[in-house]
């Protein structure tokens, strides 16, 4: 078996541009028909709170690759307060795993143009194993490993070696090359396929003892970040990934095995790229009109209680809203859940549907 690794050509990558071309032309409009929705707008809350959902995805679903669950909410929280998101509500506390995931991803985006080094990665590392434990071993956390590495699945004794590393006498050399491309690519190479190449490069070496996907992907996104010269994530090409997980994995393994043609890889890299931007618009519209929904009753304040009850019909409730319901989410009587009802009845904020009586129930006029 050889390892791309271990090519005579290696690291010197190559792809068929001229098959990614088309591919590339539709991803590159995608991402700029969304961006341009976004930056287009006046309303900054609307983009904060697109930019904290995608990042929200980005770190949960980045981690669930690699079978780990993090709290939404602990996450949430937490890249909020990074990010001096003071409008941002209901916050709660985070643990020191959830806070330090969240380190590395934001630092990879809102810090896109500082140079990627050694010193930087191995910060990385330990933000992400703040305790220097990944489960219950122990690992090496700050430095590059210093043994062998396999990447491999099934029971003990049956157990089948998808991918080997490079030797760890070798990680000095590998992570030079890969960093001096990194800040300074072909200047003749797209800068999406440089995010594709970036992603795969480093997954490739696997310089640590885990974590290596996680940092490899919050690298490719701090090279989409460069692309775009924003700060800002709209999409999250790890919540695509996860839905993709077994073609991520398949073409890893197919893709480090043999030559140094990886064109099959950036083709399935941009194509998950693609349906991870165009997944987006659906989340971002509910945003843009969550925003414009707010922005009617600006001049006129609406108190705490119509406030939580409409943010929860904007974002989904399930069932039908009643009187009742009202009183009992708000923890107030009968009569000032009708009250706060009937105002809004009279803003244009809701509508009575059909039904009378105690089964009368209400829901937005528009959104």
């Amino acid at each position: 078996m050889k390892y791309i690794w271990q090519s005579d050509g290696w690291p010197e990558l190559t792809w068929d541009a001229a098959k990614l071309l088309p591919l590339l032309t539709r991803v590159a409009r995608a991402q700029g028909r969304l961006l341009g929705k976004m930056e287009g707008l006046g309303f900054e809350e609307a983009k904060d709170e697109a930019h904290l959902n995608a990042m929200t995805d980005d770190v949960v679903e980045s981690s669930a690759i690699e079978g780990e669950q993090l709290p939404q909410g602990e996450v949430r929280s937490s890249i909020a307060r990074r990010l001096e998101m003071k409008h941002v509500k209901n916050l709660v506390p985070s643990s020191r795993d959830v806070d330090g995931i969240v380190e590395l991803m934001t630092d990879a985006t809102t810090n896109y143009a500082l140079p990627l080094t050694r010193k930087r990665l191995f910060k990385w590392h330990e933000s992400l194993f703040p305790t220097g434990k990944s489960g219950l071993a122990n690992i090496t956390t700050g430095r590059l490993r210093d043994g062998p590495m396999q990447v491999v699945s099934g029971a003990i004794g049956r157990e089948k070696i998808h991918y080997e590393a490079p030797p760890a006498d070798r990680l000095t050399e590998e992570m030079a090359r890969f960093l001096d491309w990194f800040e300074e690519p072909d200047a003749d190479t797209d800068p999406l396929l440089v995010a594709g190449l970036a992603h795969f490069w480093f997954v490739t070496i696997h310089p640590f003892d885990d974590g290596n996907g996680r940092i490899a992907r919050a690298i490719a996104d701090m090279a989409l970040a460069r692309a775009e010269q924003s700060p800002r994530r709209y999409y999250s090409m790890s919540k695509q990934i996860h839905a993709e997980r077994n073609e991520y994995y398949t073409m890893l393994e197919r893709s480090q095995k043999g030559g140094c043609d990886i064109t099959a890889w950036q083709e399935w890299f941009l194509s998950c790229l693609h349906r991870a931007i165009e997944s987006a618009d659906a989340s971002v519209d509910a945003v843009l009109q969550k925003a414009r929904f707010w922005q009617r009753f600006a001049e006129a304040p609406l108190n705490e209680r119509q406030t939580k009850i409409l943010n929860r019909l904007l974002d989904g409730f399930e069932g039908r809203l009643t009187t009742t319901k009202w009183a009992r989410m708000t923890q107030c009587s009968h009569d000032t859940a009708l009250r706060d009802i009937k105002d809004l009845i009279e803003r244009g904020a809701l509508i009575r549907e059909a039904g009378g009586g105690r089964s009368t129930s209400y829901a937005l006029l528009s959104t």
